[in-house]
This record gives C-alpha cells, structure tokens and sequence, in this order.
C-alpha cells in the first residue's frame, strides 16, 4: 500500500477506526474512496463500483459510532460493502475479490464476523435487522441492529411488509432497529414508481426542512418547545408527504446529506441511544467522488474488468460475440413488431435482461416494475388474462422470489406467459447468491408448466419464438455470456415441441441382448442426452468416446420416444445439464425409463448438491466436470471403454 494511503493503512478494524479523532475522518473517507476505485479498476473480474463510491462516508460513519461488531449492521443487497470490508480487516484481501479463492463480492458470514447477514437479493435488510433486535430484547442483550437499505430497495413489498412488522411491539417488547433509506435516486436501472417520486418530492423540500431546523433551534429550551414539536406531527403532513414511516411507528429524521460527515455522525449518535424503531433518510450520489461514475451511474454501476480510471472505461477493439441476452433483446423487439399484444416486463433488470432497445422502441408495451418479482408474475397473469401475450425477462435467481406467483397465478390458470431466463446456470465472478441453479427442478414439478433449454444462440431465439407461439406458460433457460457462436438466423421458425434430435451417432454396436440387460462389455455404446449449452462439450466427448449425442431441447415435455429408443439401442445413457442434479433434467429422464420400464445404467452429471462458489465460470464448470474433459473422464469412470478405432486428428 502506498503512501497515499498513509492513515489507511492504519486502520485494520474498525476499533482502529473508532481512535482516530473525528477531524481525521474526511481524510480517511478520500483514500478509502481512492482506494476503491483503484481496487476496482485493477481487477480482471471488476466489481460492483458506483454504489461503493456513493457509500464510503456512510459506511466510515456507522463503524465510528457504533460499536461494531457487537451492534449489528446489516447491508441490503451488499454490492456497496466494499468499503465495508477494508475497514474490517479485509483491505489486503481486496484484490482477491469475486475471484476463486478470494473474499466475495457481497457479505458473507462465513468471511467475517463484521458480515452479520449474507445477502445478495434485494431488500431483506429490515427484516434481518428486525430479527436481529428483537433476539436482542428476548435475550436481554443491549446492543443495536441497524439496516443499510437503498432507494431501489424500497420498492420491494418485502420491505414493507417488515417496517410494518418492526414498527409495533410484540409481547411487550420493541426491538432497537435503525433503518437508514441510502437515497441515491439510482437503482441498477433508472429507478421507477411512486415510491421513488415520494422520495424525490420529500428531498426537494428544502423550505420545510430549512423551517422545521431553524424553529427547533429558536425554541430549544423554553415553554413553547414542547408545544411546537406535538403542533409539528399535527401539520407537517400537510407541509410534506413525510408521514408514510411514522405511521409505520418509525421515528423519521432526514433526510439528510449522506456525504457530510459531520451531518452524519452526530445524527448517528443521537439514534444510536434511542430506544425502538428509527428510520434515517439520507441523500447520496451514486459514484460520489469519481466523475465519471456520477455522470453515468447506469454505466459505472459495475465494472467487467480492469480499467484506466482517468479514462474511464474502453471499449474493446475486439469483435464482441453475440451474447444470449442480446438475442432475447433482439428477438423481444422483433416479435413485438409482429405482435402488437406483447408485453415486456422486467423486475428493474432493463439492462441486464436486454431490454433497452425495446424501451425505446415500445415504451408502452415495456413495464419496469422495480425490485418487484412477485407484483411482476401476478402482473403478467392479469396480463395474459385479458389476452396480451406477456414476457418477463428475469434472471433465474430472481424468479426464486416470486415462485408461488408462478405456480398459484400463472400456472393453476394455464395463462400464457413466456419467462425469458437470464443467468441461467453458473454465473462466475458473482457466485452463489446469483446463481441460477435450480430453475429446471423448481420449474419442471409445476403442471402445465414447459421447460424449454435452448444450446446455442440460434436455439435460443428459435426457441423463445416457440415458447411465445405455445397457449401455457413456459420458462425458456439461457447462461450468461456467449454461447458456441452460432449464426443466429432472421427468420423463426418453432421448433417440433417436446422433441430433441440426434446431433451425433455412435458406430458401436450395441452390445446388450436385451433393452433390460444391462451392461455386459468394457466398451459400451453409450448416448448421451445434453439439455442446453453443454451440448457442444457433450459434442467433444462424444466424438472422442464415439457416443452418440442428443440435443434434448425440452426438459419438460420430455421427447419420451428418443429417450425409450436411446435406451433400447445404447448399453447406457448420460444426462448432462447446467443444473441441479436433484429434481433436474437428469432426474426427470430416469422417471421416464421408470415409466416405460426400461433398465439402463445411467450416469448423471450437472451441478453438485451444495452452493459452488465465485470465481471463473469456465474453470468452475470443469470444477463441476462439466467440461468436455470432464464428462469423458466421468463416463469412463463409470462405463469404461474407448473407440475401438481411433480416429487421426484433422491435421494428420
């Protein structure tokens, strides 16, 4: 660490932090927001960068006042606690982060004591805090639980739902919990909704702020004080719409400049020894302190890489591939120009799902509804129910959140909603809170519900085309990232539906007497199902083990007729999936055999029954042994046997 970070270095707790006088804090603030940036830049994998910089006062501020980590500090999402985690011990791990190996991008408690509540998906803070300070009530402890939620966040019902909890006594008891609303006006997308106008109409009240302040200041201290202050809940209301937390039961301050530390600090100190519910609005700017990042704060939300910071971003020279969420983006605007009755919906992922073009194209057909997963499915069911043609773009993970809706609303009712997939499978850099999983398994158990995983780019836009065409819903699957750089063709055309095909024969024969007698040489035929973008490392170890390979395309309907005829012509079969083994689509191949009553072995391979952490995608997948060297090893572990001819290389 250089020089410019000569109190920085200082610091490896916040208890270092909590010597220092409160003079030396700004300058801490500057080289902890230099050091950042710095830190993010110089990464391979990026980071999250915007929200980081808009939170360095904020974050400095809570560990000097509150005496951390015995009182709790709970971050919403988590993608604003790099500042967090220098001061806490990590600051020499930062170049490790979101990398194997390294410290995560977001808070976990298995990292750090300081890491109170691992998070990742939006607006569970209060209600973690809650919890946090009423355990404290039950077990008789003093301490505080305070929770970091942003703007964006509060456009969550889950948010809601735990002010209204947290703001009543429960058995006599009221938890100590702080809630402090960081107000950026910046989500991850433009943020939208009235709850975002509230707040930009309560900040610009600067005549009612500037007259509550002074009047408290004139009157502290005589007769009239106490009057003024019951006059003041009777009629602000009709000054400013800032009742909405009190009539929570929070005790409402602010909102207040979230980059003014000596705002910050001793407003800090004064509810850090209230007892109950209190809520602090701040105000702060999204990249606070760099430029750039606050003139954009949509692009500098996060970085991919490393980067000059004094030039900001470079776009690559290099040919970019076509990734699957720029088809979706793509045919969503084409489709939408053959059909005037689609409607595109995102849970406040516009850029993420690809839906920017579409925006502009057809603002009245596109409906951002903030961080809002739920709202968003039971929306698109009213939706299809007046005979639109709804699509939610939503990465798998998210739609976790909103699983009921899907089966109660969508699926009871056999509504045609198409659900475009995003970040299917591994993600890399940003773990296991983002991972998508277990879409296939949670998904294909519903009645009436499709499970379409395209393989390629082409199959992604054709397949989308085929979802939209079908009269129930129906979750199409796709990763992050490119894909095998197929040619993705203009026209569509809908695939046979619940049919795969046969991308590759084997020439072994078949060396079972029977369709029910099992393996009975070293050197079996074997077939493997692919289901999705493992296809093509499918495709690689099928040529060096002359299996035969099936592009499955539908996990639900299954093609029962390929399966039972695989099953009848190949001494064993091999499920490949980017996904949950348990209930996935290797499990749904076996109930199938089950059904028709067929007896082959079969070798099951897709994602492990445990959380896989962050770090390179690619190096993860063969981690997983989903790579072509990877499922070779695994079938000839368990089936054994090699060509009988080898073939000689291209080149030879």
């Amino acid at each position: 660490m250089t020089s410019s970070y000569s109190l920085l270095q200082t610091i490896n707790s916040p208890a270092d932090l909590r010597r220092l006088p409160r003079t030396e804090l700004v300058k801490l603030a500057g080289e902890l927001r230099a050091y950042v940036l710095d830190t993010v830049s110089r990464s391979k994998v990026g980071g999250h960068l915007g929200s980081n910089l808009g939170a360095v006062e904020l974050t400095v501020a809570l560990h000097y006042v509150f005496n951390t980590p015995h009182d709790r500090l709970v971050w919403d999402v988590g993608h604003q606690t790099y500042p967090h985690k220098v001061l806490t011990g990590r600051r020499d791990q930062m170049s490790t982060l979101r990398q194997m190996g390294g410290i995560s991008g977001f808070p976990r408690r298995d990292e750090s004591e300081y890491d109170t509540f691992g998070t990742g998906h939006s607006s569970t803070s209060i209600s973690a805090a809650h919890g946090m300070a009423m355990a404290a009530k039950i077990k008789g402890e003093d301490r505080k639980a305070v929770a970091i939620i942003g703007d964006g966040s509060m456009t969550a019902g889950m948010a809601f739902e735990a002010l209204n909890n947290a703001g009543v006594p429960h058995g006599g008891l009221m938890g100590d919990v702080l809630v402090i609303l960081n107000d950026n006006d910046m989500s991850i997308s433009p943020p939208v909704g009235a709850l975002n106008k509230y707040l930009a109409r309560l900040m610009s009240g600067s005549f009612y702020s500037a007259a509550r302040e002074g009047a408290k200041t004139v009157l502290k201290n005589t007769p009239l004080y106490e009057f003024a202050r019951r006059f003041e809940e009777h009629t602000k209301g009709m000054v400013v719409p800032g009742t909405i937390f009190e009539e929570f039961g929070f005790n409402y301050v602010g909102p207040i400049d979230g980059h003014d530390l000596d705002a910050l600090i001793p407003t800090l100190e004064n509810l850090r020894d209230k007892k109950g519910p209190q809520f602090l609005h701040i105000v702060t700017k999204k990249g606070q302190g760099y430029k750039l990042a606050e003139a954009d704060p949509v692009k500098y939300h996060a970085a991919s890489g490393v980067f000059d910071p004094a030039v900001g971003f470079v776009k690559s020279t290099a040919p970019a591939k076509t990734t699957f969420t720029q088809v979706f983006g793509e045919w969503l605007c084409d489709m939408a120009e053959q059909d005037k009755r689609l409607v595109g919906i995102t849970p406040a992922m516009r850029e993420g799902s690809g839906m920017v073009e579409f925006h502009k194209r057809f603002p009245a057909r596109y409906h951002d509804v903030g961080i809002a997963e739920q709202h968003a499915v039971t929306f698109a069911a009213g939706l299809a129910c007046e005979g639109l043609k709804p699509v939610v773009a939503i990465y798998s993970t998210f739609l976790q959140r909103a699983y009921d809706q899907m089966l109660h609303d969508v699926a009871l009712q056999n509504l045609p909603v198409v659900f475009a997939l995003d970040r299917a499978g591994l993600v890399g850099a940003d773990g296991a809170t983002h991972a998508g999983n277990y879409d296939i398994a949670f998904t294909r158990c519903i009645p009436n519900m499709a499970v379409l995983t395209p393989a390629d780019e082409n199959e992604c836009r054709q397949a989308l085309f085929t979802a939209y065409q079908h009269t129930g819903p129906v979750t199409v699957r796709y990763p992050r990232g490119a894909g095998a750089g197929v040619a993705v063709q203009k026209e569509m055309q809908a695939q046979a539906w619940g049919k795969g095909e046969i991308r590759r024969s084997s020439s072994k024969p078949v060396s079972r007497s029977g369709a029910n007698a099992g393996l009975s040489q070293s050197n079996p035929r074997v077939a493997i199902l692919a289901f999705g973008t493992v296809l093509y490392p499918a495709l690689a170890a099928g040529e060096s083990l002359d299996a035969t390979v099936a592009n499955m395309r539908f996990v639900k309907p299954l093609d029962h007729e390929l399966v039972a005829e695989l099953a009848r012509t190949h001494d064993a079969l091999v499920t490949v999936e980017e996904g949950c083994l348990m209930g996935g689509a290797g499990s749904a191949v076996m109930e199938s055999l089950a059904a028709a009553g067929l007896n082959v072995p079969v070798l099951q391979l897709g994602l492990p029954d445990e959380f896989v952490e962050h770090g390179d995608a690619g190096v993860l997948m063969a981690q997983c042994g989903l790579d072509a060297a990877g499922i070779e090893q695994s079938i000839l572990k368990r089936f054994g046997g090699r060509p009988a001819l080898v073939r000689p290389a291209a080149n030879q």
